[in-house]
């Protein structure tokens, strides 16, 4: 006889709680969705009309590709609760590119374009890595996305890099009670409330903050009503041999970052990601920033931590994030609701931050857990030096300051630097298993996963260039 239960990541949620739960992804994303535009922006010295314009494509964009992730069209989309979001990795070429006298921002656009189509030729290639990630590979990769994570949260918890009064006593304090908000809400709250504690928490940290007289509210009663996202607004973009091999090279640290995602976002929500599944995914990575580049954004990553209020909500729907997606297209369509999203300050963020961040880490432990450092020693050689080397960018920031610029992208994320390192180790010590045997352990491992890919410590270097917060 057969079932008819829905699985939980098909789970079709009345339309009260889709809407307030993607509100609450939508919150815990935009931070980092609009950094990446206010970065590349400043640093090419666009006025500030371009520049919010900017943050409109961006916000489209990501709302575009997030719902092609979630639902699926064709052969794209990995059917899985995820937020799509510019990647940090692809900042440091494209300010590169962007400030090159010879190039310029149309040159930027064009690499996009060009990395996005490879991207999405390379994406089957790219997913026949599955059988290398077997359990203690993913549980590096886990703890050092929330370690690194850790600092972001630490530092909108003081306020945001840059800000002149960082570290303010009554950031701090604001901070830790939204930290104690969330945590008495998951105590004490059942159901639907327990659902929404992240957004809760915010909710009251903001309206604390504003009774204060702490929320800067000027952007929103600047900004117009409608606003129209124009494919090539600046332009028919340029394609520059050197800049597209450069946007690619961004396009493999990325997919070498959403193939340890997509594995484990998979295995949290009980549907476990095969090959075909993977490259699915992989191929909005690719599609995304062809439509970012088109719609005059920049490359596009899957967003874990978005993943991470999953493992805080226990709410698994797809549907969830794809009502995300929804939000983020009117968001790009209606700047003065964007600009009411954005006066959310940096330290309201960051007690939810702490919450959501650690609990990567805690993750990432939970995975190794599974793994055998008994009867196998060199699995804790494997698990040592990879996530010392994946923390070396997070710790001291001009470790590799010497080196060719252009090898910036990979040096640059921690994520790469660990994955790298286990898999490397791995294949070393335990050799490589079928694609099959290699699954089979994943599901075994019983994994969660939260948090976010790509280089935190590379935006704060570029936010603290730009002197943004």
């Amino acid at each position: 006889m057969q079932s008819n239960t829905v699985h939980a990541c098909d789970e079709r949620l009345p339309a009260g709680q889709l809407l307030t739960l993607g509100i609450q992804h939508v919150l815990v994303m935009y931070a980092g969705a609009v950094a990446v535009p206010l970065i590349v922006g400043a640093a090419l010295k666009l006025p500030k009309d371009q520049i919010a314009f900017l943050i409109s494509a961006d916000l489209f964009s990501c709302g575009i590709a997030t719902l092609i992730q979630t639902l699926g069209l064709w052969i794209f989309g990995i059917r899985l609760p995820v937020i799509m979001g510019c990647t940090f990795a692809a900042v440091g070429p494209m300010v590169a590119i962007g400030t090159n006298p010879s190039l310029g921002i149309l040159d930027i656009f064009g690499s996009t374009i060009a990395a996005g189509v490879i991207g999405i030729l390379l994406a089957p290639a790219v997913g026949k890595l599955l059988r290398f990630f077997p359990p203690v590979v993913i549980g590096v990769v886990i703890s050092v996305i929330g370690l690194s994570l850790m600092g972001v949260g630490i530092d909108w918890a003081a306020g945001g890099v840059g800000n002149p009064d960082y570290g303010n006593p009554v950031y701090l304090g604001l901070s830790l009670l939204v930290l104690m908000l969330i945590l008495l809400i998951n105590k004490f709250a059942k159901g639907f409330i327990a659902n929404i504690s992240v957004l809760l928490g915010i909710v009251a940290g903001f309206a604390i903050a504003l009774a204060l007289g702490r929320v800067n509210m000027e952007g929103v009663t600047h900004a117009p009503w409608v606003g129209f996202v124009m494919p090539f607004h600046f332009g028919l973009p340029h394609f520059d041999p050197l800049s597209i091999a450069t946007m690619v090279t961004v396009m493999f640290v990325t997919f070498i970052e959403s193939t340890g995602m997509f594995l484990a976002v998979g295995d949290m929500v009980d549907r476990p990601v095969d090959q075909k599944t993977l490259v699915r995914g992989l191929r909005v990575d690719g599609l995304g920033t062809l439509v970012g580049g088109i719609f005059n954004s920049f490359p596009h990553t899957s967003f874990s931590q978005n993943v991470g209020l999953i493992g805080v909500t226990g709410v698994k729907s797809r549907f969830v994030c794809a009502m995300g997606g929804v939000i983020l297209v009117l968001l790009g369509l209606f700047p003065k609701m964007a600009q009411v999203v954005a006066s959310v300050p940096a330290f309201v963020l960051g007690g939810a931050g702490i919450v959501m961040f650690g609990m990567v880490a805690a993750n990432g432990i939970k995975v190794l857990s599974k793994v055998d450092f008994v009867k196998n020693h060199h699995n804790l050689f494997i698990v040592a030096v990879s996530i010392g080397l994946g923390l070396v960018p997070v710790v001291s920031p001009h470790f590799f300051s010497k080196l060719p610029a252009a090898l910036s992208p990979l040096l640059h994320s921690g994520i790469l630097l660990a994955s790298v390192s286990a898999v490397g180790l791995n294949l070393i010590f335990n050799g490589v298993k079928n694609e099959k045997k290699a699954q089979c352990e994943i599901r075994k491992a019983g994994h969660d996963f939260d948090g976010r890919s790509g280089s935190e410590t590379q935006r704060d270097e570029m936010l603290r260039a730009a002197d943004l917060h």
